[in-house]
C-alpha cells in the first residue's frame, strides 16, 4: 500500500515562509503527476498547485500563484510546496496527492480531487496576522 507521508507546517506570522515535503513510498509515483490541496475550516478542499512527473509542467490556483511553488525531486521520491509572503488566508490543513496514471503532461482534471486516488494525511498551517 502507497504511502504519502508529509511535513513541514506549523504556525508562522503573515508575510513569513513555509515549505511542506511530501514523500511517496513507492518510487513508480515518480511517474505521475502530483497536486497539492487545501481545505479551512467549515469549507470544501480546494485546489492549490500540481506539477507533471516531468516537473516541467505546473499549474496553480489563482489564489497562490506568484507566492507558492510546486516542486518535486523524483530522485527522493518527494514533492514539495514552497510557500512565501503568506496571509491569514492560506491557514488550512494542506494535503498533498498522487495520480496514478501516466502522462505527459497534466492533464484535464489535474484540479479535481476525481484526479488523484492517493492522499497524504494532512499537515496544518496557521498564519496568524
Amino acid at each position: 500500500q502507497v504511502q504519502l507521508v508529509q511535513s513541514g507546517g506549523g504556525l508562522v506570522q503573515a508575510g513569513g515562509s513555509l515549505r511542506l515535503s511530501c514523500v511517496v513510498s513507492d518510487a513508480t509515483f515518480s511517474t505521475y503527476a502530483m497536486s497539492w490541496w487545501r481545505q479551512a475550516p467549515g469549507k470544501e478542499r480546494e485546489f492549490v498547485a500540481a506539477v507533471s512527473w516531468t516537473g516541467i509542467q505546473t499549474a496553480y490556483s489563482g489564489s497562490v500563484k506568484g507566492r507558492f511553488t510546486i516542486s518535486r525531486d523524483n530522485a527522493k521520491n518527494t514533492r514539495y510546496l514552497q510557500m512565501n509572503s503568506l496571509k491569514p488566508e492560506d491557514t488550512a490543513v494542506y494535503y498533498c496527492a498522487s495520480a496514478n496514471r501516466n502522462q505527459p503532461d497534466l492533464g484535464g482534471d489535474y484540479s479535481r480531487t476525481s484526479a488523484y486516488p492517493y492522499w497524504g494525511q494532512g499537515t496544518q498551517v496557521t498564519v496568524s496576522s
